[in-house]
């Protein structure tokens, strides 16, 4: 992460004060913690200074940790740790973030951040020279389905190429930004496909088919009886379930009998023991 540091002395105001309705708004969002936990009012609080100056001055962290009964080094942590926070002074009509993360980066954001050297200024954090317009290049912005895109203050203007870019940008620097549609600048609805939805729609009706008709048997047709095959049935004189077979269990002595007598299973190669 890259070191951030407060803005130079010469462009510091000497004090800071929120507007009537801020200083209502910053009371307000105060009392919604609870008592000892003011001081997470933090970053709202410091948001609400950027919105109302464009940035956050060094005598706008000081006010805030006077507010909260934070040392100024506490706020100071919270402005220098996030990016969200500008701690110089940007555009006053337009400040371009351009993502350049992965997705924007493969579809186009180094296109987007010549126009935007081309008609703001060669480095990012530098100033046109109205004032009016300033560029940075920043992380994922969260509209990687829609890339490449910039984010102008809290609107995002997304599947951007370089010449519809380079329109945005003047119609801010004319002051007429919020004639802007935000959001995809080609034919698409938020993260739709383009051109429109191609699933999850009504489904379109199909033609019922026609079951084909089969013949009916002739009234006086009888069914012809086809008797059980026997292929299967071995081809044996003995009875299958004769009654005077008895297993080992019902018959122990018969069974213990026809083990002692010598079949197939007998080892030949010991002497046969005659029958007491």
């Amino acid at each position: 992460m890259s070191v951030r540091r407060l803005a130079e002395d010469t462009v510091q105001p000497a004090a800071f004060a929120f507007s009537k309705e801020n200083a209502a708004w910053a009371e307000a969002t105060i009392k919604k913690y609870p008592e000892g936990r003011e001081q997470s009012a933090v970053i709202p609080l410091l948001m609400r200074a950027q919105e109302q100056d464009g940035w956050v001055t060094r005598a706008a962290i000081e006010s805030v940790a006077d507010m909260l009964g934070m040392a100024y080094i506490r706020v100071l942590e919270v402005a220098t740790f996030y990016t969200q926070f500008q701690l110089q002074p940007v555009g006053t009509r337009a400040h371009v973030q351009v993502c350049g993360t992965t997705p924007c980066m493969l579809r186009g954001a180094e296109d987007l951040i010549k126009i935007c050297k081309k008609k703001i200024a060669s480095e990012p954090f530098t100033l046109n020279e109205g004032g009016t317009l300033s560029w940075e290049e920043v992380e994922c912005q969260g509209a990687c389905v829609n890339a490449p895109m910039v984010m102008i203050f809290k609107d995002t203007f997304e599947d951007l190429t370089p010449e519809r870019l380079e329109e945005i940008i003047d119609r801010f620097e004319a002051r007429k930004g919020s004639e802007v549609v935000p959001g995809p600048q080609i034919d698409r609805v938020y993260s739709a496909p383009i051109g429109g939805l191609t699933t999850l729609q009504a489904p379109e009706p199909v033609e019922e088919k026609k079951k084909p008709v089969r013949a009916s048997k002739a009234k006086d047709e009888q069914a012809v009886s086809v008797p059980p095959s026997n292929a299967a049935k071995p081809s044996t004189a003995t009875d299958v379930t004769n009654p005077t077979l008895k297993t080992p269990a019902t018959a122990r002595k018969a069974a213990a009998k026809n083990v002692k007598i010598e079949g197939e299973t007998v080892d030949k190669s010991k002497p046969a023991k005659k029958p007491r």
